[in-house]
């Protein structure tokens, strides 16, 4: 199919999906497009927030209209790698009493997963996110599966309990696309959510796309062209969260800034920046289109030093700071 028919099915896709969404979701607005930017990426995502505001409603839903197999996994201190993955049992046949190993399926086997607290966890068992989220492939007892397409990991974080929880390695952080912050509906949508939920009622969900659809989208976004000056603002932004001592960065970067976001960032700034210009009908990728994404895509990725937290010093904080120093040419 011919690539602006398909920018055009993209268009209409994300505003189907924003609809049925918005059924049952009422607000975040910001959120879905950011779940949409990252979705038509083929990008992870990590949301942080406490608990009670939809998040797993939102996955599941987006689930629901993509008509994608779903699964949620609610991490514990006690989950093993094997509860993720699948693993190899010992298998007898009645008929002919032999025996051999057959490989059962986790529930990492799905479109869409939700990995429900991920940081409750301890790392031997976060570490086998790692290859499936990276690679989409999982490897058990020297066998390696392919996972079902597409395939996309949202991660939640309780950014207010740190008690029996084990922070995510930059390595593993790295590999989300985008760190979303969940925040609290405003009055008015607080009081539209009382009233929907108590209402009786449940909305119903139409399925807007498939499968092949989705990955039909995703195939898209790498393809749309963008201009020299562009992605040099992109390497530009990445680059600066970087401490240097040879004083060409930012001296609040050197102040407080303990490590900086790495090449991977400078792709996703990129990649994030296409999708958001097709999901605004445009084929044109702007300057604009990467700021608007700056912060989920580098929150994450920027680790503050014992100053910064000592002077109360916030990433979104320091990101929308290098927004501001960064030139545009």
């Amino acid at each position: 199919m011919d690539d602006m028919k398909l920018a055009a099915e993209l268009v209409q896709a994300k505003e189907k999906v924003t609809r049925e969404i918005g059924k049952i979701i009422i607000g975040q607005e910001e959120v879905i497009e950011n779940l949409l930017i990252a979705l038509f990426c083929k990008g992870h995502c990590l949301f942080v927030g406490v608990p009670g505001l939809a998040k797993t409603l939102l996955m599941s839903a987006l689930a629901r209209v993509l008509n994608l197999k779903f699964s949620r996994i609610q991490f514990t201190p006690d989950l093993m790698p094997s509860d993720i993955t699948g693993t190899d049992i010992l298998y007898e046949d009645q008929s002919t009493g032999g025996r051999s190993f057959r490989f059962i399926k986790g529930p990492i086997f799905a479109n869409v997963i939700l990995a429900d607290e991920i940081n409750r966890t301890p790392p031997k068992t976060q570490a086998a996110l790692l290859q499936a989220m990276q690679e989409k492939q999982v490897t058990v007892g020297g066998n390696t599966y392919d996972l079902d397409q597409p395939f996309l990991v949202f991660a939640t974080q309780n950014p207010i309990e740190h008690e029996g929880t084990y922070p995510l390695p930059e390595a593993q952080l790295d590999r989300f696309m985008f760190l979303i912050n969940v925040t609290y509906p405003s009055f008015e949508q607080e009081v539209q959510i009382a009233l929907s939920t108590t209402s009786g009622d449940t909305p119903e969900l139409e399925v807007v796309l498939n499968a092949e659809e989705v990955q039909k989208l995703q195939d898209l976004v790498p393809r749309v062209p963008v201009s020299e000056h562009v992605a040099q603002y992109a390497v530009r932004l990445a680059q600066a969260t970087r401490p240097s001592n040879n004083g060409t960065g930012a001296d609040f970067i050197n102040e407080w800034v303990e490590w900086g976001a790495g090449p991977r960032a400078s792709q996703y700034l990129l990649l994030g920046a296409k999708a958001k210009a097709l999901m605004d009908n445009r084929t044109t990728v702007s300057i604009e289109d990467v700021k608007s994404i700056a912060r989920q895509a580098l929150e994450h990725r920027i680790i503050l030093n014992f100053k910064a937290e000592a002077e109360n010093v916030t990433t979104p904080a320091v990101v929308d700071k290098l927004l501001g120093w960064v030139k545009e040419k």
